[in-house]
C-alpha cells in the first residue's frame, strides 16, 4: 500500500469567490406562472402525468380510465411485454438532423403515433376531445374520435379544422344509424374509419361497479364524498353542458343513455359489417381489436386496408395475449403491403421504437394522453404527447437510425410469450 506520506503536495491555487462565476455554475429556475403549469412541468414521464391526474380527479373518474376488466392481467401484460424488450443499438451512424416523421395511409405525420378513441372524454376534464383534437392537429399526428365520444362528429371538425381525424365506430344493428354517422363523418372530412370489432358483449370492469361509474349512474354514498374533494372539477362539469354521447343525440326513439350504450354491443357482428361498410366508405378502413394473424388477414381480405392490433386496453377480455407479444405474426400474415398499428400498454417513447421495430407503422395511445388531459387539459395533452416524441427521438437516435424508417427487427431483441408469468407491472 502507497505510503501517503511519501507522495509529493499537489499545488493548489486559490481566490477569493466571484460572483460572475458562481452564477454560472449555480443558477436556479424560475417557476412558471399558474399551478397548471408547475404541475405539468415537474412532469417528466408519463407516469408522472398519471400521479399527476391521480391527484386532480375524482377516483372514480380516475379509475374509468386506469382501471381495466375482470382481475386487469391483460392490461398488466400489454405493459409488461415492452419492458421484455432488449435493444440493440448500431454503432457508427451518423444520426444528425433526425426525421422521426413516417408516412401513414397516404399523409405524413409528424411521428409513428396518433390518439386513439375513448368515450366519455369531456368527464375526465371538461375541454375533452376538443382539446385532443387540437393538439393533434397542432403537432401533426392523427386523432381518432369514438361513436360514444362526448363531443360531436361536427364539434370536433370545429375545434381542430386542420387535423387528421379518423372515426371510431361502434356497427349497430341499427343500418340506418351506422350509415348516418358514416356520411356525417365524410362530409366533416374525417379520413379514415376505425371499426372497432372487440365489443360484441361489454367487458366487466369491477372499478367502475364498485363506484358506480355505470350507465346509468348509481353512484355511491362514497364515491359522491370523494368528488366533493374535487370543486374545480364539479364547477367545470356543471357549468359546460352534460355529459352526453354527442354523435348520437337525436337517435330515433330517444333512447336513454343506458340504451344508446347498449346499441353499441352486438352480439351478431361477423365479417358482413365489414363487407358493408367497404361498399359505403371511401376512406381507408382499418379493422380494431385483431389480435389473431387469422382475423387479421380475414380482415384484409375482405377489403380492410389494415388492421390495429388491440385488445382494447384490457377493457374486454381479460387473459388474453399482449398486442405487442402477437405483433410479429400478425405483420407477417398480412405482408407488408397492408398498415398495421398497435395500442395498449404505451406509457413511454421507447415503447413506440419497439413496436416500429417489431414490425408497427404506428401506435395508437389512449391512457398516456388520458392522464396529460386529466391532469392539465389541453395543456396536459400536449405535455404527453411532448414527453412521449422526446424519449422517441431521442432513443431513436442512440439506437444508430436517423429516420423512423431505419428501425428494424434487429435494433430489438424480443421473445413473446403466453404463459402468464408476467410481473406485476401496473401504469
Amino acid at each position: 500500500m502507497t505510503d501517503e506520506r511519501a507522495l509529493p503536495p499537489v499545488p493548489t491555487a486559490r481566490q477569493a469567490p466571484r460572483w460572475s462565476e458562481l452564477r454560472e455554475v449555480v443558477q436556479f429556475r424560475r417557476p412558471p406562472l399558474g399551478r397548471t403549469a408547475r404541475r405539468l412541468e415537474r412532469a417528466l414521464t408519463i407516469r408522472d402525468l398519471r400521479a399527476a391526474a391521480r391527484r386532480t380527479t375524482p377516483r372514480a373518474v380516475f379509475d374509468y380510465v386506469d382501471g381495466a376488466a375482470e382481475e386487469e392481467i391483460t392490461a398488466a401484460r400489454n405493459v409488461a411485454a415492452y419492458r421484455r424488450v432488449t435493444f440493440s443499438p448500431d454503432a457508427l451512424r451518423s444520426v444528425a438532423d433526425p426525421d422521426p416523421g413516417v408516412e401513414l395511409l397516404g399523409r405524413r405525420i409528424a411521428m409513428p403515433l396518433a390518439f386513439a378513441p375513448t368515450g366519455y372524454t369531456r368527464m375526465m376534464h371538461h375541454q375533452g376531445e376538443a382539446a385532443v383534437a387540437s393538439v393533434a392537429g397542432h403537432v401533426g399526428v392523427p386523432y381518432a374520435l369514438s361513436t360514444v365520444g362526448s363531443t360531436s362528429i361536427e364539434d370536433v371538425r370545429a375545434a381542430a379544422p386542420d387535423a387528421d381525424l379518423w372515426f371510431q365506430l361502434f356497427f349497430t344493428a341499427d343500418r340506418e344509424l351506422n350509415a348516418g354517422l358514416l356520411e356525417r363523418a365524410a362530409a366533416a372530412g374525417y379520413s379514415t374509419l376505425l371499426l372497432t370489432v372487440d365489443t360484441t358483449v361489454s367487458g366487466m370492469r369491477y372499478r367502475d361497479v364498485v363506484n358506480g361509474l355505470t350507465i346509468p349512474p348509481t353512484l355511491t354514498a362514497r364515491t359522491v364524498l370523494n368528488m366533493s374533494r374535487f370543486p374545480r372539477w364539479w364547477f367545470d362539469k356543471l357549468t359546460t353542458g352534460g355529459m352526453t354521447f354527442a354523435s348520437l343525440t337525436g337517435v330515433p326513439g330517444n333512447p336513454t343513455p343506458g340504451e344508446v350504450a347498449s346499441m353499441m354491443f352486438d352480439p351478431c357482428l361477423d365479417v358482413s359489417a365489414l363487407d358493408w361498410l367497404r361498399d359505403r366508405w371511401r376512406g381507408s378502413l382499418l379493422v380494431k381489436g385483431v389480435t389473431t394473424p387469422a382475423s387479421a388477414r380475414e380482415a384484409v381480405e375482405h377489403g380492410a386496408d389494415g388492421v390495429v392490433v388491440s385488445n382494447h386496453g384490457g377493457r374486454q377480455l381479460d387473459r388474453s395475449a399482449a398486442t405487442l407479444d402477437v405483433l410479429p405474426a400478425i405483420r407477417a400474415a398480412v405482408g407488408q403491403s397492408a398498415t398495421v398499428l398497435i395500442d395498449g400498454g404505451v406509457l413511454h417513447g421507447q415503447d413506440v421504437v419497439a413496436a416500429r421495430a417489431l414490425g408497427a407503422d404506428a401506435v395508437l395511445i389512449g391512457r398516456a394522453y388520458l392522464y396529460g388531459l386529466m391532469a392539465g387539459g389541453q395543456r396536459g395533452v400536449a405535455r404527453a404527447y411532448e414527453i412521449l416524441a422526446e424519449e422517441y427521438l431521442r432513443s431513436m437516435q442512440l439506437l444508430g437510425a436517423r429516420c423512423s424508417a431505419d428501425l428494424c427487427e434487429r435494433h430489438v431483441a424480443f421473445t413473446p410469450h403466453g404463459t402468464g408469468d408476467y410481473p406485476n407491472v401496473s401504469v
